[in-house]
């Protein structure tokens, strides 16, 4: 009979097999550890300084101030967002809405905050049509063309759970500035002048944004006490008195009493939403944008789904554009016919996002031959995106990032201030479907996804973007109304073909959004030869105009930063185009010593 081995023998013989194995395969251990390992060294890199591209340079600046204070790019979001809504009032405001892509560096998390407004809950779908069924200009005028803002609530959410600093400290330059007053520009001038009679029919409006009731000359200091104070009372209660405390009451009851249709419930009710942003890949890029309520995201990928197989820059100019611009109707048809506010409507995101759904796009394009618009089905009905929205890209030293695209759609919204509070309502009703088969101010169409309804957000076109690779990040995004997507389009392809920041937001724009059927332009898009080509393909082509009917050869007002990994470069731009500035905060050393004195540099 054989007797069993030792207890020891059996240890030691699996102690050998064991160093026989790991002897083995060390090498195949060595590489699957680095394999596993390489994705979270690489999500560890941090860039070697700050940045802060956006519309204002007090905003940029101040935003710069809180980063040295040591805040990370969502306190200074938070900062560069109040200090806008004081500086830019025709553009975003506490009163407005908007959309945050994040990025946080330490665990790779993404998401986006969905600050949009929201219909009251009063509102009905027809409610801007007359006994005749004409839609009349309360959707864009006066307060019941106001959404429930978000602004507020985001500024406390950022704070609370992404930020280091109280917003105390955070909002501390915006309450300065709007307690002693910015001055006024060219800029300020025009949008004011574009909205004067709208601007005197309030006169809690008219005291802060007019002088002497008119149009107030260049270097007249805007001071806004009340929203200085509106802005201390956010700090002090985390946004809670925007929504349930004195400033909410005051705002319900001025509202009413104008003709709105607020209440207490649909300010205690507002909820900022964080949704998972919108991805996608385009050769070897990975690309991140907003998701719906905005159309951004899901169009530009469709645009790069469907333009991935074609060589772009082996084309001739017209060629060119022609190909983009085959893509673009596409997208913007299908951003009419299905989308809206997910919480409402079922939005086919996988299927609009699809290879599948880019080659069937494809098929209809012709390398020679514009495709008529009034070939496809046609939609019924019209919707609206705010041509003087804001964005701010922001990147800090530890790689976390912020690109935010804020509105209060039309220049300086609705045009009613309440009184006593600071508070210039928007107008982001109007970005609602109100009246099928109704062309907005800008020609955009849309469908029943997009009707108004209590509580829902409208559908927006802003589009915070953010493109990388394992070499290069670009934190992107633009005002613009419909010409948001096609200008991150543009902009995306530069960066992608090795453009730097300031070529990014230079480049110049053409658009196309399926109706009306033409292709707009900057000047500096294309010269004659180019045109006359486009024209034999069936193109319709029009140089965009300014509300005045003049010709306005530039459009937009992007803000781009642009991480260069391998090369530890940090870059930044402001669009020329705009009054807007960037400034990059780079450290001398790799070692980014806080004792050492960062190096400045700053650009237009």
């Amino acid at each position: 009979m054989r007797s069993e081995p030792h207890p020891m023998c059996r240890v030691l013989r699996f102690v050998y097999c064991y160093s026989v194995l790991v002897t083995r395969y060390s090498a195949l251990l060595l590489l699957l550890f680095i394999f596993i390992s390489t994705p979270l060294l690489a999500s560890q890199a941090t860039p070697p300084a700050n940045a802060i591209a956006s519309a204002h340079p007090l905003a940029t600046s101040a935003g710069i101030e809180i980063l040295q204070q040591g805040g990370n790019a969502f306190d200074a979001a938070v900062t560069v967002t109040a200090v806008l809504a004081v500086v830019e009032p025709y553009s975003s405001g506490i009163g407005g809405g908007g959309f945050y892509l994040l990025h946080r560096q330490r665990d790779n998390h993404q998401t986006m905050l969905d600050a949009r407004e929201k219909a009251p809950l009063a509102s009905t779908r027809d409610m801007y049509l007359d006994e005749k069924g004409k839609l009349g200009k309360d959707s864009m005028e006066g307060p019941l063309s106001a959404g429930i803002p978000g602004i507020p609530a985001a500024l406390a959410h950022l704070a609370q759970h992404y930020g280091n600093l109280p917003l105390k400290q955070t909002l501390a330059a915006a309450i300065k500035l709007a307690r002693e007053g910015f001055a006024v520009d060219d800029y300020y001038r025009r949008m004011a002048g574009m909205r004067l009679s709208l601007l005197q029919r309030y006169p809690a409006t008219s005291q802060i944004f007019l002088h002497n009731n008119e149009v107030p000359e260049n270097g007249y200091l805007i001071r806004q006490s009340d929203l200085a104070e509106t802005l201390e009372q956010i700090a002090q209660t985390q946004g809670r008195a925007f929504y349930s405390g004195k400033i909410a009451r005051q705002m319900v009851a001025a509202v009413n009493q104008a003709g709105g249709i607020w209440s207490q419930k649909d300010l205690e009710a507002y909820q900022l939403k964080e949704r998972e942003p919108i991805r996608g890949q385009y050769r070897g890029w990975n690309i991140t944008s907003a998701a719906p309520p905005s159309s951004g995201g899901i169009a530009l990928l469709t645009m790069l789904n469907i333009l991935e197989p074609y060589d772009l820059t082996a084309m001739d100019e017209a060629g060119r554009i022609h190909t983009i611009v085959e893509a673009m109707r596409h997208a913007y048809r299908d951003r009419a016919q299905f989308l809206g506010d997910s919480d409402f409507v079922d939005v086919p995101v996988r299927e609009l996002i699809s290879r599948p759904h880019a080659n069937l796009k494809r098929r209809w394009i012709k390398a020679d031959e514009a495709t008529p618009s009034a070939t496809f089905p046609a939609v019924t009905a019209s919707d609206s995106q705010g041509v003087d929205t804001t964005h701010f890209s922001i990147l800090d030293q530890q790689g976390n990032r912020v690109a935010a695209t804020l509105s209060i759609n039309y220049p300086f919204g609705s045009g009613f201030v309440v009184a006593h509070t600071g508070v210039l309502l928007n107008d982001e009703m109007d970005d609602f479907s109100a009246k099928p088969g109704v062309p907005n101010a800008y020609g955009l169409v849309g469908s029943q996804a997009n009707a108004i309804a209590p509580g829902k957000r409208p559908l927006s076109s802003m589009s915070p973007t953010f493109i990388e690779n394992n070499e290069r990040v670009a934190i992107l995004g633009t005002p613009g109304g419909s010409r948001i997507i096609s200008m991150l389009l543009l902009g995306a392809l530069e960066f992608m073909q090795g453009g730097d920041a300031a070529a990014v937001v230079a480049q110049p724009r053409f658009h196309h959004q399926y109706l009306p059927d033409k292709i707009q332009y900057e000047q500096s898009a294309m010269n004659d030869k180019v045109r006359d080509k486009l024209k034999q393909m069936g193109h319709q082509i029009a140089q965009r105009a300014s509300s005045d009917g003049a010709p306005n050869p530039a459009y937009g007002n992007m803000q781009a930063l642009i991480w260069e990994q391998k090369k530890q470069r940090v870059e930044a731009a402001s669009d020329p185009r705009g009054i807007g500035a960037s400034q990059v905060l780079a450290f001398p050393s790799t070692t980014k010593n806080a004792s050492q004195a960062p190096e400045r540099r700053e650009s237009r």
